[in-house]
């Protein structure tokens, strides 16, 4: 996958100041404030930066927790993970393979099957409406 590299001036005209807070500089929006918490509508969730498809609204579910929830990603997602020990805590990063945007984390307490729960910023998708959210 070609890599999308841009300038923070071009990704800072690009985003809105919370898109460009979360995506560019691993920031967390606010819980029950992003516009997809409560969200089902059927289609897929693409990264706000560069439009790679991300997620299926078929592994979209109600967590409770605050955030877009996600039992899995799309096949050809290809969600980069990595190691986050911020705040002093241990979690796994999720980046978007294409441009290295900041989406959120994942967790072991999912649903079945995977047991996953993808915690992901409303700022760092882009929803486009579709008939299955499996293309």
């Amino acid at each position: 996958m070609p890599r999308i590299e841009k300038t923070e001036a071009q990704w800072r005209a690009q985003l809105d100041e919370e898109q460009y807070r979360v995506t560019r500089q691993a920031g967390t929006e606010a819980p029950f404030s992003g516009r997809y918490c409560d969200h089902f509508e059927a289609g897929t969730y693409h990264c706000v930066c560069c439009g790679h498809a991300l997620f299926g609204s078929n592994s979209k579910f109600h967590s409770g927790c605050g955030w877009p929830s996600f039992s899995d990603e799309l096949d050809q997602a290809g969600i980069l993970q990595r190691p986050d020990h911020s705040h002093g805590m241990r979690r796994t990063e999720l980046l978007c393979p294409a441009c290295e945007a900041h989406l959120g984390h994942v967790f072991t307490d999912g649903p079945p099957p995977t047991g996953l729960r993808y915690c992901i910023n409303s700022a760092s998708l882009e929803f486009r409406a579709g008939p299955t959210g499996a293309e």
